[in-house]
């Protein structure tokens, strides 16, 4: 593929930070180098010395004084090799994708970590929107995606979806505006990079079918189009067995994916991934370098540590145990909505994720009885237009999330919310 014709211009222009080079090749130089180049305080000055951390199963993460001095040191910024050694092997055993086997001109599969999988996104967006740009995604969609994208000047074209996410026809019928012969031709307006959120969709809750999926990446083909897959709410799939990603159907290296530890290990520590083509990839670590430099070496070390003293096995026992929690959850969101919301509102329930998406019925736009009288009633939900992308829009719709509260709380909010629906109507 030619990855060129798809950065922006700024993106394009980047190069390496020659500081950071030196920095990453100290860091890989035996201890008998002798450097004078690195800009990097002197550890021995900080004022912490040493760390131990009690995981939930008795385990403890440690860091001794050597290891807190690295922890709070400068590190790559493409992530500590740990770590990305330990996530590629879960990519490739989760996944495996065509393209871990591939040349990196080919679109080797590549990996970098992020903070959170939020600044992957808004990087990659960087990377490839232009101002002008069609981008398509099938929206409602996370609000923060809309964030990302609005300021960069884009055009946002919706495709329709359902409960199943990403409505195939739909996409087929919105791509016909262009000609695929021509798309590559100078000043083409068709789309390069198409947004989806394929398991547990925010605020939706929808999951694509592994045949939507198929249908959609021919089409990717067909268009020479871009897939983001943004999917933090893999790991908190209620059914197994999971269903197959994009990523693991890239024959042609055009999968972007972006992954996130905050919903099974911690939302805090910050700690996610951008997996995809080397050549893409790489740009976005020299964003990464431009910004932030890297994530927290702190929480990657934490983190690698506690994952390699699990192995593969242990981490998916332990997410077998976050999506049991959920699933009662999800049981329990179901069961009160079943009771007191049958006659006020309609929904489909969800396979993936941490929402409840519910249509009111009878009521035009949710923005003013969320925003005031719920508030007055002592429930609150997200009203939902705020996951449009023209949020001025009148939507019935509003989100309901079943992660924090407990069965008991659910029931009386949703008690609550019953209430409020009649006394507008």
């Amino acid at each position: 593929m030619n990855y060129a014709r798809f950065l922006t211009a700024v993106s394009a222009a980047r190069k390496p930070s020659p500081i950071r080079m030196l920095t990453e090749l100290q860091q890989r130089s035996p201890p008998s180098l002798i450097s004078l180049a690195g800009g990097a305080p002197n550890s021995n000055t900080f004022p912490f010395q040493s760390a131990s951390i009690t995981v939930k199963n008795g385990q403890t993460v440690t860091f001794d004084e050597v290891a807190m001095k690295r922890a709070l040191q400068y590190s790559a910024s493409n992530g500590i090799p740990e770590l990305l050694t330990w996530m590629k092997n879960l990519q490739k055993n989760l996944h495996n994708p065509p393209t871990a086997s591939y040349s990196p001109e080919s679109g080797q599969m590549e990996m970098c970590v992020t903070t959170g999988s939020q600044e992957g996104l808004c990087k990659v967006f960087e990377m490839l929107v232009n101002p002008g740009d069609n981008v398509l995604l099938d929206a409602p969609t996370y609000s923060g995606t809309l964030a990302a994208l609005h300021p960069l000047g884009c055009n946002l074209v919706n495709v329709p979806s359902d409960q199943h996410g990403m409505i195939p026809a739909a996409l087929k019928e919105v791509l016909s505006r262009w000609d695929p012969s021509e798309i590559h031709k100078p000043g083409s307006t068709a789309p390069k990079i198409l947004y989806t959120i394929p398991n547990g969709g925010n605020p939706t809750g929808a999951s694509m079918t592994a045949e939507r999926k198929k249908e959609v990446y021919e089409l990717a083909r067909q268009y020479d189009m871009l897939i983001i897959e943004d999917d933090p709410y893999y790991f908190l799939q209620f059914e197994k067995p999971w269903a197959p990603t994009f990523l693991s159907m890239d024959v042609d290296g055009r999968i972007i994916r972006t992954d996130s530890f905050s919903k099974i290990l911690s939302s805090g520590l910050r700690i996610g991934f951008v997996t995809g083509p080397k050549p893409l990839v790489d740009r976005v670590v020299l964003h990464i370098q431009a910004s932030t430099m890297h994530t927290s070496t702190f929480t990657q070390l934490m983190v690698s540590q506690l994952l390699h003293s699990w192995g593969q096995e242990g981490f998916l026992q332990h997410i077998d145990k976050v999506i049991e929690f959920y699933r009662k959850q999800r049981d329990a969101m179901i069961s009160s909505a079943d009771k007191w919301l049958k006659d006020v509102a309609e929904w489909h329930t969800p396979s993936a994720g941490m929402f409840l998406w519910m249509k009111l019925k009878g009521i035009a736009d949710t923005q003013q009885l969320i925003m005031e009288k719920a508030l007055e009633k002592e429930v609150l939900l997200v009203p939902g237009g705020v996951f449009m992308i023209n949020s001025s829009e009148p939507c019935p719709y509003v989100r309901a999330a079943f992660s924090l509260s407990t069965p008991e709380q659910i029931d009386e909010a949703l008690k609550r919310l019953s209430a409020l629906i009649k006394e507008a109507l």
